[in-house]
């Protein structure tokens, strides 16, 4: 066997040249590999669908409801104003106070009506006497005229004198009737059963029929005065005629009554009337509802909101409003088919009702809207459907 020392410089020299052949193969190889794998393309990752949150289309029978700022006014408001002058002497209310019909609220100084009343009984009297006088005139010459013991002439002067005494005493007793009512005027009273407003007068003013001396207001019921516009006028003619021709007006919507601090009014209101005519300075016509105030809660000047529904949309469709994208003035809803692809469609939208609005066409009854993410589809897109909202109720 033959050792290296013994090998010649020549097999030395290529057994070299082969081991580092080898290395440096091994190195290329490593380094194509590595060329070779770093240059092959990756497949991308799938991009996941979005999820989205949907809500069904509804379709129900929908009240309208409208609101309108009203004034509250009494049922009746009664001016009282004296129906004699004279001095007041007293007043007997308590300003602000619930009186009723036929309290006496002021005095008048009577003394002055009670002379004139004891005149016109003397002048009474004067009459009756008068009276009694031609009527025995008649009664004696009567028989005379018929023996012919007297002219007949003097009977007929009788006669005479004694229609005129009669016709002055029917005058003194009117006269007296008039002095007996001068005389209870003295004493003013309450017209109404209301609530009585501050005095407008002191004691010791000289007051005439043209003083007004307060205001009593009826408030139970109260009035509630509100206006709309000739359009809706003429959109709700035919229901507000219908209603006016009723002696107690019925079967008309029902008002919530909100007051100034958001409150809702624990009684609900109904239409009394409608205003003979159309205001041409604001194109409006008044409409009057009534409410009970059985504690007198309500004042009138107050005001107010009034809420009702006077029509009733039948079968209409509705999505929440957070659904409906408004773009350059056209309404969109992103729809999600069977198949969980996205349809972008064009839509009508009408009243907006609550949360919800009113979609005149477009989609349908059942159909499912994308409610949350919204930002994230497009038309044609597959989503994956997060969360079903559930029906709303009424």
């Amino acid at each position: 066997m033959r050792t290296s020392s013994n090998r010649r410089p020549s097999e030395i020299h290529s057994s070299f040249f082969s081991v580092a052949a080898r290395r440096v193969l091994a190195v290329l190889s490593a380094a194509v590999f590595a060329v070779t794998g770093c240059g092959t393309p990756k497949a991308a990752p799938a991009v996941p669908n979005p999820e989205v949150e949907v809500a069904t289309v509804l379709q129900k029978d929908v009240p309208i409801f409208s609101e309108w700022v009203a004034t509250l006014d009494g049922y009746i408001n009664a001016q009282i104003q004296p129906q004699v002058a004279g001095y007041v002497i007293r007043q007997t209310y308590k300003e602000g106070s619930f009186v009723r019909k036929g309290r006496i609220l002021f005095q008048i100084d009577p003394r002055p009506f009670q002379a004139l009343l004891d005149q016109a009984k003397a002048q009474l009297a004067q009459s009756q006497a008068q009276l009694g006088k031609t009527e025995m005139d008649v009664n004696r010459d009567t028989p005379l005229a018929k023996e012919r013991a007297i002219a007949q002439s003097q009977l007929d002067n009788d006669v005479q004198a004694k229609q005129a005494a009669q016709a002055a005493v029917k005058a003194a007793e009117a006269l007296v009737e008039q002095a007996r009512l001068n005389l209870e005027f003295t004493d003013v009273k309450s017209l109404v059963d209301g609530i009585a407003g501050i005095a407008q007068v002191q004691i010791g003013n000289l007051v005439n029929p043209t003083t007004v001396l307060t205001t009593v207001s009826q408030v139970d019921p109260i009035k509630a005065n509100f206006s709309i516009s000739e359009q809706e006028y003429i959109h709700y003619a035919d229901r507000i005629n219908a209603q006016t021709q009723k002696e107690i007006p019925s079967g008309g919507p029902l008002f919530d009554l909100i007051l100034a601090d958001g409150s809702l009014y624990s009684h609900k209101g109904s239409a009394l009337l409608t205003n003979r005519q159309v205001d041409t300075a604001t194109g409006s016509i008044q409409i009057v509802c009534s409410f009970p105030n059985p504690k007198n809660e309500l004042r009138p000047g107050q005001f107010g909101r009034l809420r009702a529904a006077p029509e009733v949309r039948n079968g209409a469709l509705l999505v929440p409003q957070k659904a409906v994208t408004e773009l350059q003035g056209t309404y969109q809803l992103a729809v999600v088919g069977a198949d969980n692809k996205v349809s972008i469609r064009a839509i009508k939208v009408g009243d907006r009702v609550g949360p919800e609005w009113i979609v005149e066409s477009g989609v349908k009854a059942g159909e499912l809207v994308i409610v949350e993410g919204l930002q994230k589809v497009q038309n044609g897109s597959t989503v994956k459907m997060k969360q079903v909202r559930p029906a709303r109720g009424d």
